[in-house]
């Protein structure tokens, strides 16, 4: 079954998802077979792969062996166009709608898009909007543009519309990595109610209750990824909470 498909028939459903995500430049061979099979334990929908940057040029090699280790569906969550391994299930095709940095719009979109039309990867068109956080993020930086202040729910909201009008098939609400707060409820039912395509949140979830939090205020995935670097046992609380939902 499709990614895409397997995501709106479970919102369908009334289902939330949990997925993980991991930077391949964190986490060494033993701690990512580690981390999958507490993955695939806990029931985590599906495995977000990709960071701010590219320094051990090792996402193919993680890929394998999350593939070697696990059936769970492995998303790419690029934060270059480098990062791209047809080994994957998905890709995350991010454009950054929240900023003005043309690169981020469509200028890396542009240098990629023949490979990945001939690759047999299923491309997600995402609309990547970063939330502040209370701190300057890797995302943030490494992008050059700013995030939608916490408080300003409207410019949120029109930022989702407007992606969804573009014709993006998905919105991803991003607060960072390592960010010190997580998006408020009030933003993501406000950008949920006037939107009908999936909503990912993700950034500075740290345990169940912020998941919970974040999918009653209607996030449709939550995604998980520092908190899990430091407590891989927190996969199953979450899991857990995300999918008692509904």
């Amino acid at each position: 079954m499709k990614i895409y498909t397997s995501i709106t028939e479970k919102i369908n459903q009334g289902k939330k998802m949990f997925a993980t995500l991991i930077d391949p430049d964190k986490i060494t061979v033993q701690r990512l077979k580690d981390t999958v099979i507490k993955a695939e334990k806990a029931g985590v929908d599906y495995i977000f792969i990709g960071g701010s940057l590219l320094i051990d040029n090792c996402v193919e090699d993680s890929i394998r062996i999350i593939k070697e280790t696990t059936s769970i569906p492995v998303i790419l969550f690029p934060g270059n166009p480098l990062q791209v391994s047809e080994r994957a299930d998905a890709l995350l095709f991010l454009s950054l709608i929240s900023g003005r940095n043309p690169e981020m719009l469509i200028g890396n979109h542009v240098t990629i898009a023949p490979i990945l039309r001939k690759s047999k990867l299923e491309i997600l068109p995402t609309g990547y909007m970063l939330i502040e956080s209370g701190k300057l993020t890797s995302v943030s930086y490494i992008s050059n543009t700013t995030p939608i202040p916490y408080d300003k729910d409207d410019i949120a909201m029109c930022t989702a519309i407007a992606g969804e009008l573009l014709g993006l098939k998905l919105i991803y609400m991003d607060a960072g990595s390592g960010a010190n707060n997580t998006i408020r409820s009030s933003m993501i039912s406000r950008v949920k109610e006037n939107i009908s395509i999936p909503l990912i949140i993700g950034g500075g979830i740290k345990s169940p209750e912020k998941a919970v939090e974040a999918c009653k205020a209607g996030a449709d995935i939550v995604v998980v990824g520092n908190a899990i670097e430091d407590d891989m046992n927190l996969m199953n609380s979450i899991a857990d909470a995300v999918h008692s939902i509904g």
